[in-house]
């Protein structure tokens, strides 16, 4: 592919996108991540000449390629992105080229059931150090959601899927232009339903998100890993539009300890929602508080060890002087004399009578 890329097999059955695949960079030697994204064919007809027949040619890829390039070249490195290298376009198709870890998607985690808050705090705190970064150098995400999130070895958390975001964007505007039905039928064909990618100041007119249209994507990504379903209904783009024009999100009391941060990030106004380095203060605050280690399955009434209901027994220890060997032999030259072996066992005995009585009597 592109004279470069040797592609070996497909994706696995969890990845995000079902063009992506995975290839061996001939350049460099190393394995990456191809994410494809499907240009539509657009048909072409002279309605002034009555000979020229009707003919299909791919969408023109030049604009979206020299998009996603400026994306590429502006994206900042840092150790909670998912860096991406080239983008190409072959075939009626553009392709992305990017870094491709030993990780677990976010998703498959989700599937065996919702996260515990204190892990999600952690999950958090690292995809918000990456938005700052991002932030920081001018630009927004605009693809931040559960399949753009890696878990690495380590436990961190690793945001990708960046330069796909800007080519879904760049192709959306592409087909819908200014009329604000088509862009939006566009951008639902590329960003899906999905309440991550439609905060209220991205519905109706066609727009470019902004900044806090991360930080709307990130609160959404929070509900959903802490109870399970997303905030707002997700069955059809009527209904998602429906209930976040209405400002009418599910309940947010699922979300323990970080139901807070969760309401102010589904703040419908933009202004009203915490930045990024503001999310990361807040997070490292909580996580600051958070028990270690974190067990979800401990029972609070587990700590402090309780005591036993019945008596406790009290165990005498005798006391007995250590000497040296040579103050003993000392003492048995010039001391008194030792006491016979006779009286030491009839001493031994009575004290364990004694203290087996004491034991009965307190133990009941």
């Amino acid at each position: 592919m592109a004279g470069r890329y040797q592609v070996t097999d497909g994706p696995e059955p969890s990845a995000a996108h079902g063009d992506d695949r995975y290839a061996l960079d001939g350049r460099t030697g190393r394995r990456v991540l191809l994410e494809g994204l499907d240009l539509p064919e657009v048909v072409v007809a002279d309605f002034y000449r009555a000979d020229q027949a009707i003919t299909g040619r791919w969408l023109d890829p030049e604009g979206i390629v020299a998009e996603v390039a400026a994306a590429i070249a502006s994206c900042p490195e840092h150790p909670r992105l998912r860096q991406a290298y080239e983008v190409v376009a072959q075939d009626g198709t553009v392709w992305i080229s990017g870094e491709l870890p030993a990780a677990v998607p976010l998703a498959q985690l989700l599937s065996d059931g919702r996260l515990a808050p204190f892990r999600v705090a952690e999950l958090a705190a690292d995809l918000a150090g990456a938005l700052r970064a991002v932030h920081t150098a001018g630009r927004v995400h605009g693809n931040l959601g559960i399949d753009q999130v890696l878990v690495c070895e380590d436990g961190a958390a690793l945001l990708g899927g960046h330069a796909l975001g800007v080519a879904q964007e760049a192709l959306a505007r592409a087909l819908g232009g200014s009329d604000g039905r088509r862009w939006t039928d566009a951008r639902t064909g590329q960003a899906g339903v999905r309440a991550e990618r439609w905060p209220p100041e991205l519905l109706g007119a066609p727009g470019v998100a902004e900044q806090p249209a991360d930080c709307w994507a990130l609160g959404v990504l929070l509900f959903r890993l802490l109870t399970g379903y997303g905030p707002f209904p997700e069955q059809s783009p009527t209904a998602l539009f429906a209930a976040v024009r209405a400002g009418r999100p599910a309940s947010t009391e699922g979300c323990g300890p970080l139901r807070p941060l969760v309401d102010q990030l589904l703040a419908a106004d933009p202004a009203k929602r915490p930045d990024a380095k503001a999310i990361r203060v807040w997070l490292t605050e909580l996580l600051a508080t958070a028990p270690e280690p974190y067990r979800p399955d401990e029972e609070a009434s587990s700590l402090p060890v309780l005591r036993p209901a019945r008596p406790l027994s009290v165990r005498r220890r005798t006391t007995a002087e250590v000497v040296a060997p040579e103050h003993t032999a000392k003492h048995a030259r010039s001391g008194p004399a030792a006491p016979s072996p006779v009286l030491l066992v009839g001493g031994v005995l009575t004290a364990m009578l004694l203290a087996l009585a004491a034991v009965v009597l307190l133990g009941g």
